[in-house]
């Protein structure tokens, strides 16, 4: 595989950034993670923290091969985090859960299958179009869905921030998978928490992000919506990544992940504590 990935947050207008994202790669399979901590509950940060541990813990076993069930293992991935955030709130005795969105990846062989918990966002462009995106599980894409409240009151309307699906509640997640789809080199994965899809309008993102390299667009448009956002603005995070294509080149530098041994995996994404 050949990539190209920059990833960037700030913390907005909040006393701590709540957001965490990072990425696992081997030979053959890349993972990408979002998670925004949920802040009306308690310890939003520890949910994000430890949904992005545990399932990057958890990919790094079962990648060692080819991933011969992509869709199962990111379901076995979800559920893990869910039950590591139930697990954390017994043995340290808390009143209430943890709770925190997900947006994972998983690219393999040049496909691309994503699952999503929440409102994080994932988005799949080519040449500054958007041929996908994840739908938030909130009580306005709700309303919107019945048909009644209109899309133009998506980023303003007061139930704008109500989820009906995380990690961490009560009841087990509801984890929505879109169908693989077949990337092109050129094609970019974007994933984010509300705190940038809230304040840059999606055709925005994707003219940016198409416009300058990655390393220029992506930081630019963190900065923008953390500007436009101002004195109330949310922590915003975003991660993206250029699909280079599967077969290697003899000078790139991109990421090239025939480089690796067999059976090795590399991380972004910090060990728990022991």
């Amino acid at each position: 595989m050949r990539f190209e990935i920059f990833q960037d947050s700030q913390i907005g207008a909040r006393t701590s950034n709540q957001d965490r994202m990072g990425y696992c790669f081997t030979r053959d399979a890349l993972l990408l993670l979002l998670a925004d901590g949920m802040g009306g509950h308690l310890l939003g940060e520890v949910a994000a923290t430890l949904a992005l541990q545990t399932i990057s813990a958890l990919f790094q076993q079962k990648a060692q091969q080819t991933i011969t069930d992509p869709s199962q293992l990111l379901d076995a991935l979800i559920f893990a985090a869910h039950q590591e955030l139930h697990r954390y709130r017994a043995i340290n005795r808390l009143p209430d859960t943890p709770r925190t969105t997900i947006v994972v990846c998983l690219v393999q062989h040049g496909k691309a299958l994503w699952a999503h918990c929440g409102d994080s966002r994932l988005y799949w462009l080519r040449s500054g179009q958007i041929l996908a995106r994840t739908r938030d599980h909130s009580h306005i894409e709700r309303l919107i869905a019945q048909g009644r409240v209109s899309p133009a009151l998506r980023t303003t309307h007061p139930d704008r921030n109500k989820l009906f699906n995380c990690l961490g509640a009560p009841s087990l997640p509801r984890v929505e998978k879109a169908p693989a789809v077949l990337l092109k080199p050129g094609d970019q994965l974007l994933l984010c928490s509300d705190g940038l899809w809230g304040s840059i309008a999606d055709h925005q993102l994707a003219y940016r992000l198409c416009a300058q390299k990655l390393e220029q667009a992506l930081p630019e448009l963190v900065h923008a919506a953390t500007v436009v956002a101002g004195k109330t603005g949310d922590n915003v995070t975003a991660l993206a990544m250029n699909w280079l294509g599967d077969e290697p080149l003899a000078q790139s530098g991109a990421m090239q992940t025939t480089r690796l041994f067999a059976g090795s995996v590399l991380t972004t994404i910090d060990a728990a504590a022991r």
